[in-house]
């Protein structure tokens, strides 16, 4: 991929105001302590230092600023951050042919979940056992609950010299509540009262602390309700023509279509406004889908220390969630491969001979149902101490994810030897739309199972402390090893694997690995306003190779305002478990048959075809560069404002084989083994397309270039109390995307906006605060590129009393213009429904209050 040129970028120098990349460190009360100067571990560093200022770009959210946000869904807020981009997925619209029902994900810079490093107290956790998309791991940010959340730290550089894999884009450090006292209650409702969707959250707060050591422990509860695709009127058809944009219904219809003598034959009782020219009854599977499923979350964490001596401190991280949630379709879609007959004796066949089903949906059976349950457990237990000024920390972690999904027979799963037993039988009816009775329902449905596993050991041990003195300057050195184990399984219904269940996604993966790696990191005092850090880590895996990492980085203090800093570092991410262990998984994805339609003008509309997918043993590693520079000015306290240019050079992205590219290649060869096609009709050149084979290879590199800015003023009104702004701007110069020797620029383009931002406004006196948050994401082109997707302004609004020391209310809307999604024709995978749900959230205007008492 071409480079952008350093010095022509140069001169667009900055870097991020996030000024405070807080520290984290468990403490414990200490005789003698308050005379020692404290270092602390800052995000970005494994050095303790006894500043908050490091060399790397941190946005930082403390507790107050969550709050003030006034989202109980950790995915809802991070998808406001404008650093946050494409590829970030969320419970919202993932029900319909999803793989990862009820996750949600963070995609920093637009790299994908799987370039974002989720961290929880500066440790790694396991990856969710149910892939994204198939093979996208991920951590699912809807297992970490926002009452429990101190602050979120989102390192905006890259960081696998200093956390290893996966940290390409960077890095959201999520810092648990710890070091409370006494008892906090929080409870909170809202709704959307357009749509009827509602949430439901209270929480438990407790901790006390005492001169050898502390507790804290949370209880959240989380539920929020269902916003069906049937609520959302024009947002909840796949018809989306009538607005401006593509048809996209299904093939797979009610009725259907047969083969008669050999012959397509669409089914005489179609509707004319659903039979298109080749003969297919389209069907409208968009009301059947659920935007937003709903789901219900309990959870606890703990967290202790214990002094065992003066210099010697016990610690243990306790967590367990437990998630339910729903996941929705249409009704089982069928087709050719099916193999579905119906003999001439059939008494409602009225064609008077024995015909083969083509493209048939049993919405007699019922719309497709899975309910999902997850449970999370996370231990970490270790020592940590102080040996000659040299602070060390040895630790062992233990995390396991299970998740269940399953359909019973109530919920439309239909298996096709039942059901062909049944229309052999005469007993149902395919013809005509006919709605069947419930008895002959319950011969045809089955129940189903789908289990996934992840798991995660890990034991690391580190020291940081002066190492050594150069010319009267300390350097300061932190060093490390860790070990880890993962593992992930993902074991779809035998039915599925049977071939007897037809019409959602079935994913199959195993797949484990263990690594080590060895870290090292130095703080070099150049000069008395000049710091320089080196990093080098050392990662081996076993099942792709190893691979070492450096970074570079510095911090100027050019003047008392003015600060300069920048960085250089190398990246990687290992192919996932589900990437190389994938077994045989499906999906469905809309495109145009167009070599059928050229020979035999047959299937000349966009319609719903298979995708099989494998894993490949033989992927490497994805690789990154990365350089960022920056500088902030702070004339004062109160005023601070900063720029950062980053770039990020990723090579073998890993990625699924484009269909479009798959068709292109393959489906002009009726005897293709990649695109498998049906045996033509009398007459014709090709037969309709049964499954297209796609794979997971290193497609070439992708490259990314933008400026952050960011800015803080406070303001003092006296006897009116005190205001605060704040803004977080992001702008995208270039996303450029290499695939087989061609680059193309995706800056602008569909879900690539180049313009996000989030502005603040906190107006504080006495016991009242109120917030204004507007946040912005910019047009982009639609997926056609025929029209522009316009621009979205979302505004919140909040307030709240504290009656006393006990009790404060809140109230607040998100949403107060109650702003629909921007339309948008859509990419024929995830966006049907005319918008772009990975970017346009299509909630309306959302009220709520919240209490909290504390004793």
């Amino acid at each position: 991929m071409k480079k952008t040129n350093l010095l022509r970028s140069a001169c667009a120098i900055a870097v991020s105001l996030s000024l405070a990349p807080i520290a984290f460190v468990s403490q414990a009360a200490e005789a003698g302590a308050q005379s020692k100067v404290e270092r602390i571990e800052v995000t970005g560093s494994r050095i303790k230092r006894t500043d908050i200022e490091g060399p790397s770009p941190v946005q930082s959210l403390n507790k107050d600023d969550i709050a003030n946000m006034g989202f109980d869904n950790l995915q809802q807020l991070l998808e406001r951050m404008p650093a946050n981009g494409s590829g970030a997925f969320s419970t919202r619209g993932n029900s319909q042919d999803s793989t990862a029902n009820g996750g949600a994900s963070i995609s920093l810079r637009g790299l994908g979940p799987d370039a974002t490093l989720v961290l929880i107290n500066g440790r790694r956790v396991g990856s969710s056992a149910f892939a994204e998309g198939i093979s996208n791991s991920f951590v699912d940010i809807n297992n970490i609950p926002v009452s429990a959340i101190e602050r979120i730290d989102i390192l905006k550089d890259g960081a696998s010299a200093i956390y290893g894999s996966d940290a390409i884009a960077g890095v959201v450090n999520i810092i648990l509540r710890k070091d409370i006292e006494g008892l906090e209650i929080n409870l909170g409702y809202g709704d959307d009262s357009g749509t009827g969707y509602d949430e439901t959250t209270a929480s438990l707060v407790w901790g006390v602390k005492a001169d050898k050591g502390s507790a804290s422990v949370i209880l959240d509860y989380f539920t929020n309700g269902t916003l069906s695709a049937s609520d959302m009127g024009r947002f909840g058809t796949a018809n989306q023509s009538p607005y401006g944009g593509e048809d996209y219904r299904s093939s797979r219809g009610f009725p259907g279509y047969f083969y008669v003598n050999g012959v397509k034959t669409i089914d005489p009782d179609c509707p004319a406004e659903n039979a298109t020219a080749s003969g297919s009854c389209l069907f409208d599977y968009g009301p059947y889908n659920l935007t937003i499923p709903t789901s219900e979350r309990v959870g606890a964490i703990g967290q202790f220390d214990y002094m065992l001596g003066e210099d010697l401190t016990a610690f243990l991280e306790l967590s367990v969630q437990h998630n339910t949630s729903e996941a929705g379709g249409a009704p089982t879609p069928l087709d050719e491969d099916a193999g579905l007959t119906v003999p001439g004796s059939h008494p409602n066949n009225p064609f008077g001979q024995d015909i083969d089903i083509g493209r048939y949906r049993t919405v007699d059976a019922g719309a497709r149902r899975w309910d999902i349950e997850s449970d999370t457990m996370r231990i970490v237990a270790g020592l940590r101490g102080v040996i000659n000024d040299w602070d060390w920390e040895v630790s062992a972690q233990r995390g396991r994810s299970e998740s269940t999904q399953t359909g019973d027979r109530s919920q439309g799963w239909v298996r096709t030897d039942y059901l062909q037993a049944e229309i052999d039988a005469g007993n149902y009816n395919p013809f005509g739309g006919t709605m069947n009775s419930q008895d002959v329902i319950d011969r045809i449905t089955t129940s189903l199972v789908r289990q996934g596993k992840s798991s995660i050991t890990a034991y690391d041990a580190s020291i940081s402390g002066h190492a050594f003195t150069i010319a009267d300057r300390d350097i300061m050195m932190a060093a490390g090893a860790e070990y880890r184990e993962e593992s992930v399984s993902d074991i779809p219904d035998e039915q599925f694997q049977r071939g007897l269940i037809f019409g959602t996604e079935a994913v199959s993966a195993f797949g484990s690995r263990d690594q080590h790696a060895a870290y090292v990191e130095l703080s070099i005092p150049i000069a008395d306003n000049f710091e320089l850090q080196l990093a080098g880590r050392y990662d081996s895996y076993s099942d792709f190779g190893s691979t070492t990492n450096p970074k570079i980085a510095f911090q100027w203090g050019i003047s008392d305002e003015i600060t300069a800093r920048g960085s250089w570092s190398t990246g990687f991410r290992a192919p996932s478990l589900a990437q190389i262990g994938l077994g045989p998984s499906e999906k469905s994805d809309f495109l145009t048959d167009s070599y059928r339609c050229a020979a035999d003008n047959v299937d000349c509309e966009l319609l719903d075809y298979n995708f099989i997918f494998a894993g490949n043993p033989n992927l490497k590693a994805e690789e990154s560069e990365t350089w960022n520079v920056g500088m902030i000015w702070a004339p004062s306290q109160q005023f601070d404002i900063g720029f950062d240019l980053y770039n990020i050079l990723q090579d073998h992205k890993i990625d699924s084989l484009q269909n479009q590219d798959l068709y292109d290649e393959n489906c002009n060869d009726q005897n293709s083994t990649i695109c498998l096609r049906n045996a033509p009709q009398a007459g014709e050149t090709f037969g309709s397309i049964d499954v297209i084979k796609s794979a997971f290879v290193n497609i070439g590199s992708q490259e990314v270039q933008g400026i952050d800015l960011s800015s803080h003023y406070g303001l003092e009104l006296n006897s009116y109390g005190d205001i605060k702004f704040g803004l977080e701007y992001s702008y995208l110069i270039s996303f450029e995307k290499e695939v087989d020797g061609t680059t193309i620029d995706y800056t602008g383009e569909y879900e690539y906006p180049q313009h996000r931002w989030l502005a603040t406004t906190n107006w504080n006196m006495d016991d009242f605060t109120a917030n204004v948050n507007l946040s912005y994401i910019g047009e982009f082109e639609d997926y056609n590129k025929t029209r522009t997707v316009d621009a979205q302004l979302l505004v919140d609004m909040s307030g709240s009393y504290r009656f006393n020391d006990t009790v404060k209310l809140s109230v607040g809307v998100n949403n107060v213009f109650d702003e629909e999604p921007s339309f948008a024709i859509g990419d024929g995978d995830a966006d049907l429904y005319g918008y772009a749900m990975g970017v346009h959230n299509p909630l309306g205007r959302y009220i709520y209050t919240k209490v909290t008492m504390k004793f």
